[in-house]
Parts: C-alpha cells; sequence; structure tokens
C-alpha cells in the first residue's frame, strides 16, 4: 500500500465507483448528479471537439444520453495520493439505438476540498467486437 504525505491512495474499486456515478447520471437523465461529479474546470476530449463541464452536463438536459452501460479493463494509475487516472472500456447503447458502442476512455480525478472530483476525461472510440 503506497502513501503520499500520509494519505492513502485511492483504490481502483473507489474510484471505479464514482466513474460509474457519472454513467448513471447519464442513464437517469440527472444533470445535477452529473454537475456535481465534474469539477467547474472540467475538460473532455472528444471526438467531437472540446467540452466544458457546462457542455457535458447539457447534453441531456433531464433525460437520459445513454440506455445501458458496462464498463471492463479498469486500470488505475495514481500520479499523487490527491490525483489518479483511470482508464477503462465502455461498452454501452444510446436511447434508441439498436447497436451498442464502445470507447476507451481516460478520466482524471483529483481530490480536492470536497473530495473527489473529475476535472478531465477523454474518450476514443473502438470497434465493438
Amino acid at each position: 500500500m503506497n502513501t503520499h504525505n500520509d494519505k492513502l491512495d485511492p483504490t481502483l474499486e473507489e474510484i471505479l465507483n464514482l466513474e460509474q456515478q457519472v454513467w448513471t447520471a447519464l442513464v437517469e437523465g440527472d444533470a445535477q448528479a452529473d454537475r456535481a461529479l465534474l469539477s467547474a474546470d472540467f475538460l473532455g476530449v472528444y471526438p467531437s471537439g472540446f467540452a466544458n463541464r457546462d457542455d457535458h452536463v447539457g447534453q441531456f438536459a433531464d433525460s437520459p444520453t445513454m440506455e445501458s452501460y458496462e464498463l471492463s479493463a479498469a486500470q488505475l494509475r495514481v500520479l499523487t495520493a490527491d490525483i489518479v487516472l483511470l482508464s477503462y472500456r465502455a461498452d454501452y447503447r444510446r436511447p434508441g439505438a439498436s447497436a451498442r458502442e464502445a470507447m476507451l476512455i481516460s478520466s482524471l480525478w483529483e481530490r480536492r476540498d470536497d473530495g473527489w472530483i473529475n476535472t478531465f476525461s477523454q474518450d476514443t472510440p473502438v470497434d465493438v467486437n
């Protein structure tokens, strides 16, 4: 178990649970929950371009953008006790879509005054197999 400045490193399970809360907000169309998990200075790098927190939250405006999802192959890189990089594969289906889609995602989580918050995310589309 590593420590930095007497803080325990976060676990993969802890950070993956936070990431799943973001996905659950997308499935439930819960803009308030989504906003609470993202930092005010959040940056998303997506195939469609750059996005800030308002862009991310505004994408669904209280209606779901995901019907279902499954996260797999999760890896956690602990950069410091307060900054971690979560990388994983997301397989998901959008509402009304017949086909599933998939992305490789990296999310940067930072421990700030109010706990862990997502400050950066990059999505890379991959073939569904």
